[in-house]
Order: structure tokens, then C-alpha cells, then sequence
């Protein structure tokens, strides 16, 4: 009959054992790692390269659709009021305009704001005369409307339709579908690319270690034949893997930040910095090292799983 006792004491046996097992295990991982110091030197390149060139292609999509953020921020589009209103009348509606869904800011452009934009944007030097006897009401008060969401612009431009008072609606529909399915097209290339990187990278490092795991297939045989279990054996060379991942991910993070940096500098002296939001790379250096050290322990992980299945059949 099993006690009380007897089952506490058979925990702690077990508890025991498992953290015995556990420094064996991370103790041997290290050993094998400079043991074998060829391959695993060649194994952290290759993490780092991986790394780099899926780093690389994430930030690359994490600026672009920064960018086309910030050009979908400046695209807007504009509402007519009726000319039959007042200027008070028109100013009224601009509550109305925000209180709509969608929309962030409803700015108002009175008639002689219109005319001093058009004049300034479009007369030259030679007919600028041209525009200085219009009249006032030559132009309509209206409004410069930004969204919220660019997907439901035409959702919002048939909302502001609606609006009593609003006589006309101008929008640039096709530029902001055009920006959607740029962003869109742009974020599920950069997906796949990383998705196939990180496949490529996981069987180049299976192979990697599979080099090193070859000169070790009689030590496997042997401890298999003592009646060594498969996860007993394994442990050791997943900890060798997630060593030589976390190794990897550290050096790949510093190498791109610093690739990084030069790229923001080339950009910054050839002025493209006005065409392209640029990152600070700061407010990116928490999630890449996170994403790099999670990335390197599951490649490290699992490509030494993949590496010794074959040498567990004895």
C-alpha cells in the first residue's frame, strides 16, 4: 500500500532526477558545441545569415508599409458645400463631417482660402493677372476630409453625400484602392519570402549539425544499446542547437543593426530620406532581437531534431 509519504518522497525522487538529467544534458550540449568547433562555427554563420536575410526583408516591409501609411494619411479628399449657404451655415457642418465614421478631420476652406490655393498653385508668373479681378464667390466653401481607414473611403465619401448641405464630392478612389493593393501585395510577398527563408534556413541547419551528428552516430549506437531512451539522447543535442541558435540570433541582431544603420546613412546623403519614411531602427530593436532570439531557438531546436532522427534508429 502506497502512503502519503511514500508518494512525497517518490516526487521528489523524480523532481531529482529530471534536474540531474537537465544539467547533463546542457552540460554535454555545451561540450559537443566546442568539441566539434568547425561545425559549429559554420552552423552559427549560417543561423546568422538566415537570420540577416529574413531580417532584412521584414524591415524592408516594415518601411514600406510605413510609407504607405504616411501616404495614405496625406491622401484626403474633398467636400463641396452649397453655395446657397452662408459661411456660418458651412462652418456648421463641419461637426457633422467628424462625427461621421471613418473620418479623422474635417478641415474648412472658405471661398477666398480656395482662390489663394488655386492662384498659388496654378498661375504662373505670366497670368497671374489673369486671377486677380475673379470674383469671390467664383469658387464654393468646402471641406478637406482625411479618413481614418483608406479601405473605407467609399463608405465614407457616400456618407458625407448624404450630408444636407454638401453639394459635391470629389475623391481619388482609384489612388486609394491602388494604395490598399500595393500595401497588401507588399505585405503577403514579404510573408512568403520570410516563410520560405525560414524553411530554406531549418534544413540548411539540419544538414549543418547532421555533419557534426555523423561523428557521433557510434556514441548514439552505443548508448541506445545500453538502453539509452530517444529523448534522453536527443536533449543534448537540442540544447547544443538552441546554444548555438541564441549564439546566432545576438551576433545576427548587432550585424543588422549596424547593416542597418548604413543604409539609413547611404539614403540620408543621397536626400531620399524625403521619399521614404525611414524607421529609426530604436523603435524597432526590441521586437527584431525578440524575433531573432525566438527565431534562432527554433531553428537551432528544431534542426537538431531533424538532424539526429535518423541516427535514433538502431
Amino acid at each position: 500500500m502506497r502512503t502519503a509519504g511514500s508518494s512525497a518522497t517518490g516526487w521528489v525522487v523524480i523532481t531529482t532526477m529530471n534536474q540531474y538529467n537537465m544539467g547533463y544534458h546542457l552540460k554535454e550540449g555545451f561540450r559537443s558545441i566546442f568539441t566539434h568547433g568547425l561545425m559549429s562555427f559554420a552552423a552559427v554563420c549560417m543561423i546568422v545569415a538566415c537570420l540577416i536575410i529574413m531580417g532584412s526583408f521584414s524591415l524592408v516591409a516594415v518601411n514600406l508599409d510605413n510609407t504607405l501609411g504616411d501616404l495614405e494619411a496625406q491622401n484626403e479628399f474633398t467636400a463641396y458645400v452649397d453655395e446657397s449657404l452662408t459661411e456660418e451655415q458651412a462652418k456648421a457642418l463641419q461637426g457633422k463631417l467628424e462625427r461621421l465614421a471613418n473620418v479623422s478631420s474635417a478641415t474648412f476652406v472658405d471661398r477666398q482660402a480656395a482662390m489663394d490655393q488655386y492662384v498659388e498653385r496654378y498661375a504662373d508668373s505670366e497670368n497671374k493677372d489673369l486671377f486677380e479681378d475673379l470674383p469671390e464667390n467664383t469658387l464654393r466653401h468646402r471641406y478637406r476630409i482625411h479618413v481614418v481607414e483608406i479601405e473605407k473611403m467609399g463608405e465614407t465619401v457616400k456618407a458625407v453625400e448624404q450630408i444636407s448641405g454638401i453639394a459635391k464630392v470629389t475623391a481619388s478612389l482609384d489612388i486609394a484602392d491602388g494604395f490598399v493593393t500595393l500595401r497588401n501585395m507588399a505585405g503577403a510577398v514579404a510573408w512568403i519570402l520570410i516563410a520560405m527563408l525560414l524553411i530554406i534556413s531549418l534544413f540548411i541547419i539540419a544538414n549543418t549539425i547532421k555533419l557534426a551528428t555523423f561523428h557521433r552516430r557510434e556514441e548514439i549506437a552505443i548508448m541506445k544499446m545500453c538502453g539509452a531512451t530517444n529523448w534522453f539522447v536527443r536533449w543534448p543535442f537540442i540544447f547544443e542547437g538552441m546554444i548555438l541558435g541564441l549564439l546566432g540570433a545576438v551576433l545576427a541582431f548587432f550585424l543588422q543593426w549596424g547593416i542597418y544603420s548604413l543604409i539609413v546613412s547611404a539614403i540620408s546623403e543621397q536626400g531620399g530620406l524625403q521619399l521614404i519614411a525611414i524607421v529609426p531602427f530604436q523603435t524597432l530593436a526590441a521586437r527584431v532581437l525578440g524575433a531573432f532570439v525566438a527565431a534562432g531557438l527554433a531553428i537551432g531546436a528544431c534542426g537538431s531534431l531533424m538532424a539526429i532522427r535518423k541516427f535514433l534508429q538502431v
